[in-house]
């Protein structure tokens, strides 16, 4: 059995900040996953009545990804960084998007979140947000609670695409 980053005793025992890392890396990690093995049908597939879809789902992560480390860090528009205005457009599905790209592209802002927040401090105020000024530790906290939401969003989609089964890979 493989042991979640956040489990490693390593992690009990370590800064803040390094904590918060490991929490979201895994959560980032877990929501990518949920498209792993899955067919393109049936990561489109809708089973509610909003747009969320599993593919959907890790497009819309990007998005989230996008506002509250580029735009919030950096204060570039929207418009600017190439995201919607609104988190309900980010689960937009376009025929262009696959498994694939969607999975890259997540995986790219997630990367470059990591980057974006590699020499600020907990306590470093994100000017970029539409809500003021916030602490890089709100931030971390909310990326937590969004990433948490939506993974159970992922396993329980998930589960009523494969049929009751969850084997990811």
């Amino acid at each position: 059995m493989v042991i979640p980053p956040s489990l490693e005793p390593a992690v009990f025992h370590a800064a803040l900040r390094d904590q918060f890392e490991a929490f979201l890396d895994e959560h980032r990690s877990a929501l990518n996953d949920s498209l792993t093995g899955l067919t393109e049908e049936q990561a489109r597939r809708s089973l509610v009545t909003s747009k969320t879809t599993l593919l959907g789902l890790v497009k819309h992560a990007t998005f989230v990804e996008k506002v509250w480390f580029d735009e919030a860090i950096t204060c570039r528009s929207r418009t600017e960084i190439g995201i919607p205005d609104s988190p309900d457009e980010s689960f937009d599905i376009d025929d262009g998007d696959t498994i694939a790209s969607v999975q890259r592209a997540y995986q790219q802002a997630c990367a470059a979140s990591r980057r974006a927040t590699a020499e600020l401090t907990l306590d470093d105020l994100l000017l970029g947000n539409r809500r003021g000024p916030l602490p890089l530790r709100w931030v971390y906290l909310h990326m937590l609670r969004e990433l948490a939401q939506h993974c159970g969003h992922a396993d329980i989609l998930r589960e009523q695409v494969l049929g009751g089964t969850t084997h990811r890979g």
